[in-house]
Parts: structure tokens; sequence; C-alpha cells
């Protein structure tokens, strides 16, 4: 091709194996990755969310939607009997499960620390609750979260595994379960996989610490069932409180259990230092998930301000957080 007059004399005609050796190399890499894009989108992993699999009902594990709101709160018997005397309060565990129901406990079992730290929920409180639950005459009881940290390891070095199978209680982890995709609901929830020990459980108890949190100044049990969820919950902290609400909504336990024996009052959700460690010695367990969260963040001097999820969880008729007119003698 010759330029045309006035713009130079200048010949720059190239042929076919010019423009191949010039372009070819780049056109050959954008297809590549065109190629390795295509395949890529849609695949599967652990921080996927699913859209492609059928979606299942999220049970409602609750005894009756007419339990009457109470809380119990015992201390100073370690986490064993306070939990006994906390149970019995609320005139035993009998009253919540039937004999022969399979039983999942959903503690905060997400960060490879040891029960020092206060960054899982305590392993003596769950192996007790697994007991307490048999006792109960519940057909099995399985121990069931979605670990931030590599799960084998935070489940062994938690102490929640040991404690948990001593008991006569299995383990499950997004490592060692299926899923199942659930439309959550809410205006940011929407469809999430959600670890199936929890689907297939005819009661729920969920079993969080009270723990400072970085951004929605504590980690609670409505904030726990983000461990329920397996798909990328980094996107839920954009909008922290009004999940936290939508994933209360959504997940309606049989019953809260809350563990204070050790608080983790600063450095959350993930710990590292027993200087910021509180021991408490107590444990609160209650039909009313609002309850037992603004009792939880009463602990660290935190309430409806502070905490603005319960605020919403309150107002679109979740529970109540006046923990306060609703406690039982125990």
């Amino acid at each position: 091709m010759t330029a045309p007059s006035g713009l130079g004399v200048v010949n720059f005609r190239l042929d076919r194996r010019q423009l191949l050796r010039q372009w070819g190399p780049g056109i050959l890499a954008s297809a590549a990755l065109g190629t390795l894009g295509w395949r890529l989108y849609g695949s599967p992993g652990r921080h996927r969310r699913e859209t492609s699999q059928r979606v299942v009902p999220l049970p409602d594990w609750r005894v009756g939607t007419e339990t009457p709101t109470a809380l119990a709160v015992v201390g100073g018997h370690g986490p064993q009997g306070n939990l006994r005397r906390a149970v019995g309060a609320l005139g035993g565990l009998e009253r919540f499960i039937h004999p022969g129901e399979r039983v999942a406990l959903k503690p905060n079992c997400a960060w490879d620390r040891t029960a020092e730290q206060a960054a899982n929920t305590n392993p003596e409180l769950i192996g007790e609750l697994v007991l307490v639950c048999l006792e109960a005459g519940a057909a099995s009881v399985v121990v069931v979260d979605n670990s931030c940290h590599d799960p084998k390891r935070t489940f062994a070095r938690s102490g929640i595994a040991a404690a948990a199978r001593q008991a006569g209680a299995a383990v499950a982890h997004q490592g060692s379960s299926g899923t199942e995709v659930v439309d959550l609901g809410g205006t940011v929830l929407g469809r999430w996989q959600v670890l199936r020990p929890l689907l297939e459980a005819d009661r729920v108890i969920n079993v969080p610490i009270v723990k400072h949190h970085s951004l929605c100044r504590a980690t609670l049990g409505m904030k726990n069932w983000m461990g329920a969820v397996v798909g990328r919950r980094a996107s839920l902290h954009q909008r922290i409180h009004q999940v936290c609400a939508e994933l209360g909504a959504a997940f309606r336990p049989t019953l809260t259990v809350v563990d204070a024996t050790r608080v983790l009052t600063s450095g959350g959700p993930t710990g590292g230092s027993l200087d910021l460690v509180r021991p408490l010695d107590r444990v609160a367990v209650s039909t009313d998930p609002v309850a037992a969260d603004a009792w939880g963040g009463s602990l660290l001097d935190l309430g409806l301000r502070e905490l603005r999820y319960l605020a919403i969880a309150q107002r679109v008729g979740i529970g109540t957080a006046d923990w306060r007119s609703h406690q039982v003698e125990a």
C-alpha cells in the first residue's frame, strides 16, 4: 500500500507473513486469555455464589412460633455448670428437643486460635451442650461451621472438634460437607449456598461467643450465621448491619446459647493476645435471638446505637432488645 501524495513517499506494503510475525503473538495471547476467562467464569469455588443449582427452603427450627421470649443468665459455675443451670431455668432442653430429632450446633469456629484466645466458642460449652442434647433424646448431634481459616486446623486447635466428638457428636465444615442453594431473602442476601448439615437438622442451636469486631463492633448470634453460608462472604461486610439483621430474619434457631466464658474485648474478630481477653464465666440461653445479642452486647458496653443491626431486627419483628424485661431467674 502506498501513502497518498502530499503525505510523503512511504511504501509500507505488509504481506501475510509480516502481519503474522508482528501481530500473531498478541492475537493468540488474547484468544488464550479469553478462553481461560470463559472457562473460569461460573466455575465452582469456595467463595463463589452458586446460582445454577436447585433452590431449597430454609427450615424454621423454632419450637412453635408463639414461644414467649425468655432469657436465662448464669455465671460462676464454669461453662458446663452455667449451661445446665440456664437451660434448666427455661424448663430443660426436653422442652425444645423431642426424642429422635437430629440436632445441629452452630458455634463460632472461624479462626485458628486456642480456647484461651477467645476467638471461637468455648469447647467445653460445646461438649456439654452435645451431652445435654443427647440426654434430651436427640438421635444425633452435629457441630458445623464454615471456618475462615483452614477448617481442619481451626476445629482442631480451637478444641471444638475433640470436645464434640468425645461427647458423641459429629463434626462438619465446608471441607467435609456439601451445600444447598437457599434463597435467604432480604434486600442484600438473596441466594446463597448453605451448609447441608444445618438444612438436614430438625433443631438448630446457635452458639456464638461474645467478642469485639472491628467493623460492626461485636460478633454475636446473628452475625454468627455468616458461618452457615458458603460463597463470597467478604461482600456481606459492605452493609454489615443490614446483613446481620437479614441473617437473623432468615435463620430462626431453636435456641441461642451465648458464650461469655471469656470475652474478647478488642482485636476482633481474630484476636490473638491474651491481654485482650476478659474472663467472665457467664452463659446466657434465650428463645429470642435479638435479646440474646442485646445481652451479649451489654457485656461490651454496646447498645442499639452501636449495634445498629439490633434496631433493624427489632423493627422488623425478629425479637426484642429489651432483654432485662424477659430475663428469668436462674
